[in-house]
């Protein structure tokens, strides 16, 4: 008598919950360690659950992984969207984006860097590569609703396109990150000067 492997599973939306909740408890653990030093047994003993449950949820490390950074940038993609429907000025606008920014630095630099640790596996781990490709479009979109906000509130247009908005910002960022975390104390003032004074020339 054949059964089916998934009988015993719950329901699609449950699994899906579980597996969000055991890839937000992972976050921690690869943020720390990073992806080459990151195993499911790693993660298990870092954690209050076992080995057995995550290879239940998670078909390997990559899976894991995957769900995990999907879930964290879900939550960094909306992070402006508040102050995009509030602010009224390019300044409010300016000076909302930079606060916030700073206090995602300041606040969050080990999924920042998980984050740029998976985008540099992607070039040689083929099973990132959907799932990073997928975030950085979002994350433009994201930047692009910023910096054609930021032109919009000032009647003019962005004075570059999509993409090379969203690689200006990138590259600064993660310049920044790397002196943050290299415990530059100037690293993260420096980028919101640069920003403030890079914006007006972009719109």
């Amino acid at each position: 008598m054949h059964t089916n492997p998934g009988a015993n599973r719950p329901p699609v939306d449950k699994f899906q919950a579980r597996r969000i909740e055991l890839a937000e408890a992972a976050l921690e653990t690869l943020g720390e360690l990073g992806y080459a030093r990151t195993s499911l047994r790693e993660i298990a003993q870092k954690s209050e659950f076992t080995h057995g449950v995550l290879h239940y949820y998670f078909a390997d490390k990559h899976d894991l992984i995957n769900c995990s950074i999907r879930h964290y940038k879900s939550k960094c993609i909306t992070r402006y969207d508040g102050l995009l429907a509030t602010a009224r000025t390019q300044e409010e606008l300016l000076q909302g984006f930079l606060d916030k920014l700073a206090e995602t630095l300041r606040a969050e630099p080990r999924m920042h860097c998980l984050w740029y640790d998976l985008r540099a596996q992607a070039l040689f781990e083929n099973a990132f590569r959907a799932d990073v490709a997928e975030i950085d479009r979002r994350l433009e979109a994201m930047t692009w609703r910023v910096f054609s906000r930021y032109a919009e509130l000032g009647g003019q247009q962005p004075t570059l396109g999509s993409a090379a908005l969203y690689a200006l910002l990138d590259g600064l960022f993660q310049q920044c990150l790397f002196r943050h975390v290299s415990n530059d104390p100037q690293a993260i003032p420096d980028l919101l000067r640069e920003l403030r004074r890079l914006l007006p020339m972009l719109g």
